[in-house]
């Protein structure tokens, strides 16, 4: 198939080239995929499109228009995309559901433990020759109780990690993880996770119905000095409710490996350019909030996973007209 790959990087280039040899054409392209990019897939049979690209039922419509067949999402995430309406025009959709849980549960626990230990502070002391302690006081995971909201693969991983660090693991899922069950994870209702916890960790796909799952009605409900951390999905968040809460103090430590207006930040080089999101540019000014460019997924065995499971997914509808990864249309 002629792939057209929209934003993607030197290692796009290199995963995809290696896994690929010569089985499918693949033209990759630095935009993203949007109503006013959407023409240079003309030629193609296929788009391939990442965690930002926009996918909507105009640019599916377009798409059709160039003769495309299929949209491979080199991601788990496919709420950038209108399923539904891919289908309706006969285009397929696949997507990687798991490349490497793994990367993304022990980046979790990394952020957890940096944010709470401060080592990000204390590394840029150190280089400014600044060998104080003070402002740098943490406390121990031991004993800790940590709510996960999500227990699929990533959520599963991530528990696991921390009763090995001695934690209580409390967690919420609407189709509760028998195996975290069964490792002593106990399964509650929303509500009583919010209160009960001094850690919260986001671990559930982005969907219409918890949109800003963290928002006021949740903070309201929670500990004092609680930590956030999200790896999941930008948009769980209210990004400006959390703001507030940092400033009462009810957030004591926020990490955010996401953001709900990433699009036009994560993933490029703006060290030249003045950040124009004075939401994002509150955030950094606080020193309990740790922030880093949607890197959870980022190792090798990620990258050489997505690009094995995406062109399985191409041949794959290339030759049976189906695709055993395409997600649920709603």
């Amino acid at each position: 198939m002629n792939v057209a790959f929209f934003s993607t990087k030197s290692y796009d280039r290199s995963s995809f080239t290696a896994a690929n040899g010569e089985r499918h054409r693949l033209r990759f392209l630095e935009p993203h995929l949007t109503a006013e990019t959407v023409s240079l897939a003309r030629g193609s049979d296929a788009v391939c499109v990442f965690v930002n690209d926009v996918v909507h039922a105009g640019v599916i419509a377009e798409l059709s228009a160039l003769g495309v067949r299929f949209i491979a999402l080199r991601c788990a995430g496919f709420n950038n995309v209108d399923v539904a309406e891919a289908n309706r025009l006969g285009i397929g959709v696949g997507r990687v559901p798991a490349y490497s849980p793994y990367a993304v549960a022990e980046y979790t626990v990394a952020l957890m433990l940096t944010l709470n230990r401060q080592i990000h502070r204390a590394y840029n002391r150190v280089r400014e020759g600044n060998f104080s302690l003070e402002g740098l006081t943490g406390f121990d995971f031991h004993g800790r109780t940590v709510g996960l909201i999500g227990t699929g693969k990533i959520g599963a991983i991530t528990a696991k990690i921390l009763l090995g660090l001695g934690c209580r693991v409390i967690a919420y899922d609407p189709f509760p993880n028998q195996e975290c069950a069964a490792l002593g994870v106990a399964f509650v209702p929303l509500e009583e996770l919010f209160g009960a916890c001094d850690v919260i960790s986001l671990h559930c796909p982005l969907t219409p119905e918890n949109h800003h799952l963290i928002s006021d009605p949740a903070l309201a409900k929670m500990r004092d000095g609680v930590m956030i951390i999200n790896t999941s999905r930008g948009a769980l968040i209210d990004t400006r409710a959390v703001i507030e809460a940092l400033k009462s103090g009810r957030v004591g430590y926020l990490a955010l490996d996401v953001y709900e207006e990433e699009g036009e930040l994560f993933f490029e080089n703006l060290s030249d350019t003045i950040i124009a999101d004075d939401i994002f540019s509150r955030l950094l000014t606080f020193p309990n909030v740790l922030i880093t460019g949607h890197q959870a997924f980022f190792t090798r065995n990620a990258l050489d996973n997505i690009a094995a499971t995406t062109l399985a997914n191409l041949t794959e509808f290339e030759t049976t007209g189906r695709c055993v990864n395409a997600p649920p249309a709603k």
